[in-house]
């Protein structure tokens, strides 16, 4: 009878923590986004150093306040899953953990301000507000398509690096004698990407009139550099969005933690076990 106490009130917390199903389960959701951002004000406030002078000492409180309670949660996740270690090692496991971590090293490591950066990895956390309606199917349609695009975009840069090394060459050899700014080809190859980029810092330019004319060509083929990634990536975007129609819920698999399950489904379609409905 205990076991099976003990067993309910784990799932009860594991509805709550994981999933957004419920009333509860989505105000923990809700209330989690509202701390995971007052976090982030904190720490870009304490950046400031006319803030940082008056009000030190309460935004040391505040931090350590919600360490504490990203700690507690923390702890609470690994008791509420069936297989800890999964989680633990899990992505969203990994940056919970990192999320807490930098305010008990500063307690050993002095000068550890550089790891305030992994703070902003709480940023992440946000976006388990997706879990709130359809956002979850959006979400694996994105993914599968970045995923999907991964090869393509690569072939493209690959292609990219060859053309600018190209053009840097050339514009090395049309400007090189008459210009100290072209005068080596990784400069001129620097060249070559900031324009193909239409960045155009303006630190460097040609000075002749075949230079500015192949700087032309170079800044007309850097639309192609937006256009066809994105045009790649929206391809495969359409493509996922007809063969992705099926509601998804935002139920959590209590054995790996996998998401993104069919709204009919009984079985976990990763790990193959029962799904608590």
């Amino acid at each position: 009878m205990k076991d099976s106490k003990r067993y309910t009130r784990k799932d009860k917390l594991h509805e709550i923590i994981f999933e957004a199903d419920t009333y509860a389960g989505k105000m923990f959701d809700v209330i989690l986004l509202i701390l995971i951002a007052l976090s982030i004000v904190v720490v870009m406030l304490e950046s400031v150093q006319s803030f940082d002078v008056h009000y030190h000492d309460i935004f040391v409180s505040i931090e350590w306040a919600l360490t504490i309670l990203f700690t507690i949660e923390y702890f609470f996740r690994i008791y509420s899953v069936y297989r800890p270690l999964k989680y633990i090692t899990s992505f969203f496991g990994l940056v919970d953990l990192l999320a807490i971590l930098p305010s008990y090293l500063s307690l050993i490591f002095i000068g550890t301000q550089y790891l305030l950066v992994i703070r902003a990895l709480r940023l992440l956390r946000m976006f388990r507000i997706f879990k709130l309606g359809n956002h979850v199917n959006q979400g694996n349609v994105i993914t599968k398509s970045l995923k999907a695009s991964l090869p393509k975009i690569t072939v493209f840069l690959y292609f990219v690096v060859l053309v600018v090394i190209i053009f840097g060459s050339i514009i090395y050899l049309i400007e090189g004698k008459t210009n100290e700014n072209f005068d080596n080809i990784p400069r001129s190859v620097y060249w070559a990407v900031v324009t193909l980029t239409t960045v155009g810092y303006g630190d460097i330019a040609p000075a002749t009139p075949l230079g500015q004319f192949l700087a032309s060509i170079v800044m007309i083929l850097g639309y192609a550099v937006i256009a066809v990634p994105a045009g790649i990536v929206s391809a495969e975007i359409v493509q996922n969005s007809k063969s992705n129609d099926k509601s998804l819920h935002t139920q959590s698999c209590r054995f790996c933690g996998q998401e993104g399950h069919d709204i009919d489904a009984d079985y976990c379609k990763f790990c193959g076990q029962k799904l608590n409905k």
